[in-house]
């Protein structure tokens, strides 16, 4: 393969509070592999695990909305921290020659980067995030469908 198609993402959003660790997280290779983990105790939930093959037309797509966000530009220097009470969020990309690999606090909606240094970035970070747990999860349960729809 050659290095001009290299792609990777990784996504990570977790925290250690009242139930234990918990954390919802994906991982996409430039084969198209996709593994998904998604940690919640609430209600004594346990561990999900799924893993699926994305067509390449699907791979093209997810990395066409990572150029289109434009994520590959930002910078997290004047992010808020990783803070050990709220949790962390941790997204790492590569496109080819170029790599990304930013952490950052938890957010939990928008209003909670209004006040930061960097808002613009961080609004960036915030809606490529929500566009991209939508996907995951959407494609994870067309995957998984049990019942058919007829």
């Amino acid at each position: 393969m050659a290095e001009s198609d290299a792609f990777y993402m990784y996504f990570y959003s977790g925290h250690k509070g009242k139930f234990g660790h918990e954390f919802f997280k994906f991982e996409i290779d430039e084969k198209g592999r996709l593994n998904y983990s998604n940690d919640s105790k609430y209600r004594r939930d346990s561990l999900i695990e799924k893993s699926l093959k994305l067509s390449p037309t699907m791979l093209n797509e997810i990395k066409r909305i990572v150029e289109d966000s434009e994520i590959m530009n930002e910078s997290d220097d004047k992010w808020p921290r990783r803070d050990d009470v709220n949790g962390r969020v941790q997204l790492e990309i590569v496109i080819g020659k170029r790599k990304i690999n930013f952490e950052t606090a938890k957010i939990g909606s928008l209003s909670d980067i209004v006040n930061t240094q960097d808002p613009e970035g961080l609004r960036v970070l915030y809606y490529l995030i929500q566009d991209f747990k939508c996907l995951i999860m959407s494609l994870i349960s067309l995957h998984f469908k049990i019942k058919p729809i007829a």
